[in-house]
């Protein structure tokens, strides 16, 4: 009993007191065009990404964007054609300037995708004066007007880095079971109120769109002092913020993940593969993540057939309303990914996974196969070279 009103205190709390982090009205916020727009350089890093090119590189060629911007996608050892396909795009839909280059292997102490990220990044700097660079991965489309919305966020509103999260794709059972929760989960952990707070200490960003200042990434010595970083779009965000920059993160309108998870496994494998990352691969750490997604998710259900099969009224009625909350906090992210809402009682069975593919990501650490990710796999950072 003492447990399920520690469960119901506890959503409680994170109803009203975790930054309303289960609103989703947070959008790219009031902005005006730039006297002069400025210069952009948008870097794509791919690997192995032929399978959704053709959905997403077409739109960022088509650009409607005042100023000048060219695009550098970053071929990172792909063995399915991906440069050649992005080639073959731009020579058949035309648009915005593209550069195909590869980097070769990734440095020692390195991560596959930020060894691209500044190689597309040095690209930029030889061959444009951009003011702006837009980071962006290869299975995100854009709206026609995206660019220009989020540099005129930026100038605006005098950010460094201004960062959507985009909307992942939901077809299948169980996308619709994992993905909305996803990004709940995460706006769980990184309030976006919190971050866009000015002084805050809360840091976050969504990898898949950020519109980031040359000059902040400069003065914070991206990419470079990110390069082991698993989950590298947070400490990205991260180093701009320690560097004294400013930075936003809200929900996309326009800005839509083409990738597509049809099997559990690969959505176990998305999550799995940097979980434990996220703990710090703390074994303490991953001991409190498990009972606190127990107490928190599991224990209302629970308890709500316990007292019902007891006749414990305190147990049942503390349950119910514990799951009450539960279940209106996950409301809003279901509309916006516009699922039907009887999915919201079932988010108990949908943290049970999470919780599984956290233990999951934890084994597979200790088996030497920890953040896995298209063939390669990468050390905790303190073992990195």
């Amino acid at each position: 009993m003492w447990i399920t009103v520690g469960s119901l205190a506890a959503w409680l709390w994170l109803l009203l007191a975790q930054g309303f982090f289960w609103r989703t009205d947070v959008r790219l916020p009031p902005r005006t065009p730039p006297a002069q727009w400025p210069s952009v350089a948008v870097v794509v890093p791919a690997r192995d990404e032929a399978e959704v090119l053709s959905s997403s590189l077409p739109s960022l060629l088509a650009q409607d964007y005042p100023g000048r911007a060219e695009i550098f996608l970053v071929d990172d050892g792909s063995t399915d054609g991906t440069g050649e396909l992005a080639r073959a795009l731009a020579d058949a839909h035309g648009g915005l300037p593209l550069t195909v280059d590869a980097p070769g292997e990734p440095g020692p102490g390195w991560t596959g995708k930020l060894w691209a990220v500044r190689h597309g990044m040095a690209l930029a700097r030889a061959r444009t004066d951009a003011a702006y660079l837009l980071l962006t991965d290869a299975d995100i489309a854009h709206a026609p007007d995206s660019l220009r919305e989020l540099v005129a966020a930026a100038s605006s509103g005098g950010l460094d880095l201004v960062s959507q999260m985009a909307r992942l794709r939901v077809a299948t059972v169980w996308e619709r079971l994992i993905v909305p929760a996803f990004v709940y989960f995460f706006a769980q952990l990184y309030p976006f109120r919190r971050v866009n707070r000015p002084g805050a200490r809360t840091a976050a960003a969504a990898g898949g769109c950020v519109l980031l200042r040359c000059e902040a990434a400069e003065r914070a010595g991206v990419p470079e002092c990110i390069r082991q970083a698993v989950i590298d779009d947070v400490a990205l965000s991260r180093a701009v913020q320690r560097s004294g920059g400013r930075i936003w993160l809200g929900l996309a309108d326009r800005v839509d993940s083409v990738r597509p998870y049809p099997q559990p496994a690969q959505l176990w494998r998305m999550v799995s593969r940097s979980a434990y990352a996220q703990l710090r691969h703390s074994p303490l750490l991953l001991a409190g993540t498990v009972a606190g997604l127990a107490a928190v998710y599991l224990v209302p259900p629970v308890a709500v057939v316990a007292g019902a099969v007891t006749g414990g009224v305190v147990l049942l009625v503390a349950g119910a309303a514990a799951w009450a909350v539960m279940t209106g906090t996950y409301l809003p992210m279901l509309r916006y990914y516009r699922q039907p809402l009887w999915l919201a009682p079932l988010l108990p069975f949908t943290a049970l996974l999470y919780l599984l593919m956290t233990v999951d990501s934890a084994v597979q650490h200790y088996r030497g196969r920890g953040a896995a990710w298209k063939g390669r796999t990468y050390a905790r950072p303190e073992a990195a070279p």
